[in-house]
């Protein structure tokens, strides 16, 4: 295993000697350096994703020390929710710089609500993911707790998507920490 690896494991450890449980299929979730999208699938068939917020916004500073862009740069922010069976799954909001999106991808991105997973794939984009952090969300916003129907903490992880040796996207996932404890085979 490399040091990233590694450095995810032991985040997931830390949640777990702090008295969270994981099942297995969460731990995938929080750990995996490939397409979450992907795994939805296969865990509960295919996802699809409403849009709940997209808008082109100048990168403040956080957001550019996020993206290693400069402040001011156009970003598009996007706010959505996977879903299946109309059962919410995952809460992802992300950050994209503009300037490092080819026509077609951002076509895709703003007129279609198409998890980011399968927009990469459609254009055979090769990257990356850079885990940044894995957490446990103690005091969820309100609006988490009304689409998920749930008091329960979240768990939280966020990444970068990387391309050319560039952050092509930020995004960080939530998902309650009540879900995704049941067994997906037979």
């Amino acid at each position: 295993m490399n040091k990233k690896e590694l450095r995810i494991i032991d985040k997931i450890e830390n949640l777990e000697k702090k008295g969270a449980k994981l099942s297995n299929t969460q731990k995938i979730l929080l750990a995996t350096d490939g397409s979450v999208t992907t795994i939805l699938d296969v865990l509960v068939g295919e996802i699809k994703i409403k849009t709940l917020k997209q808008e082109f916004q100048e990168a403040n500073s956080d957001i550019a020390k996020l993206l290693s862009i400069d402040e001011g740069e156009i970003v598009n922010y996007r706010v959505v929710v996977m879903y299946n069976d109309n059962s919410p799954l995952i809460y992802a909001t992300s950050y994209i710089p503009i300037k490092r999106l080819t026509s077609e991808f951002k076509k895709d991105l703003i007129s279609a609500d198409i998890p980011i997973g399968r927009i990469l794939r459609k254009y055979n984009i090769e990257s990356r993911r850079e885990i940044q952090t894995v957490q446990i969300e103690k005091t969820p916003k309100e609006e988490l707790k009304n689409i998920f129907k749930t008091n329960a903490n979240f768990l939280s992880r966020d990444y970068h998507i990387i391309h050319n040796d560039e952050i092509l996207i930020w995004i960080e996932e939530k998902f309650p920490i009540d879900s995704f404890l049941k067994n997906y085979k037979n």
